[in-house]
């Protein structure tokens, strides 16, 4: 005797919401196994370095998605079985659904595990960041938190950061996109195509290297022209300290190179220059700007 149609309809909606859940798991896996991408990003924003994987959230969200793509295969089996006997007019004994309390177990057991995971992502971000803000306090020129921000949006950052550490030390930092060496070469070619005189080229580090110690590619250029120069003196002849125009190129214990020069307004406060005056020595951030881009 065949069963009832309703417990055919019956059976056909509660298959459909298995196939649901495993959809559903299928899909919030996915979204875990995408979440350390987001703690990176956190971490970046704090300051703090990322790391080079995702973490835990990669294991969990795959385990979600492999317990999706379990719970429609044993849906699926159990569905065609079940159809089978009431087509042979049997019913199965009332019991509790071994799948369903399956599936729930492994829920909690990988919510318990995701919690911790949380908690501990949170607690070493925290550390993270106090000790990024520790770092930033106590590196010179500020150029930590540059780095940091640099990370963001490169462009717009630098251009703060430029400004504000002018303002502080008369000293403004540009990251550069390219090696000490290749950054010196570019200067260099930019100058001589500009027809501006390379009086000297220091290498801080090659001199260091002589004498018996280490130290980070640095670079000293010292450039100008008698044209633009000469007015400044006799204008302001203390400006002859700072004269001929510098840029320094170094890189800093994290790799990152840098393009160092004197801010044109704080040479301009410092020896009184003249508002006219100040494109004679202004031209150095265009220098600095093109080697660095």
């Amino acid at each position: 005797m065949a069963a009832d149609p309703n417990t055919y309809l019956a059976e056909e909606r509660t298959y459909l919401a298995w196939i649901r859940t495993g959809i559903a798991l299928m899909g919030f896996g996915f979204v875990v196994a995408r979440f350390g991408l987001f703690v990176q990003q956190l971490q970046v924003l704090q300051g703090a370095p990322a790391g080079s994987s995702y973490g835990l959230s990669l294991w969990f969200g795959t385990a979600l998605i492999a317990l999706g793509v379990a719970v429609n295969v044993l849906s699926s089996v159990h569905h065609v079985r079940l159809v089978r006997e009431l087509k042979r007019g049997g019913l199965p004994p009332p019991r509790p659904s071994a799948q369903a309390v399956a599936v729930a177990l492994l829920l909690a057991l990988i919510g318990v595990a995701m919690a911790i995971y949380l908690v501990s992502v949170r607690a070493s971000a925290s550390s993270s960041a106090n000790a990024s803000d520790l770092n930033s306090a106590n590196a010179p020129r500020g150029r930590t938190a540059a780095a940091s921000l640099q990370s963001i949006h490169p462009q717009a950052q630098q251009e703060e950061t430029a400004m504000a550490t002018a303002l502080d030390k008369g000293i403004i930092d540009r990251a550069s996109h390219h090696s000490v060496d290749e950054t010196v070469e570019r200067l260099k070619t930019i100058l001589q195509s500009k027809g501006v005189t390379l009086f000297a080229l220091v290498d801080h580090s090659g001199e260091a290297e002589k004498a018996g110690m280490k130290m980070r590619p640095t670079k000293l250029l010292i450039f100008g022209s008698p044209k633009a120069g000469t007015p400044l003196m006799l204008a302001a002849p203390s400006i002859a300290i700072d004269l001929p125009l510098k840029i320094l190129v170094s890189e800093d214990a994290g790799g990152k190179v840098y393009v160092s020069y004197n801010s044109p307004e704080y040479l301009k406060e410092r020896h009184g220059l003249p508002p006219e005056l100040l494109a004679n020595i202004a031209v150095v951030e265009t220098l600095a700007a093109k080697a660095a881009e």
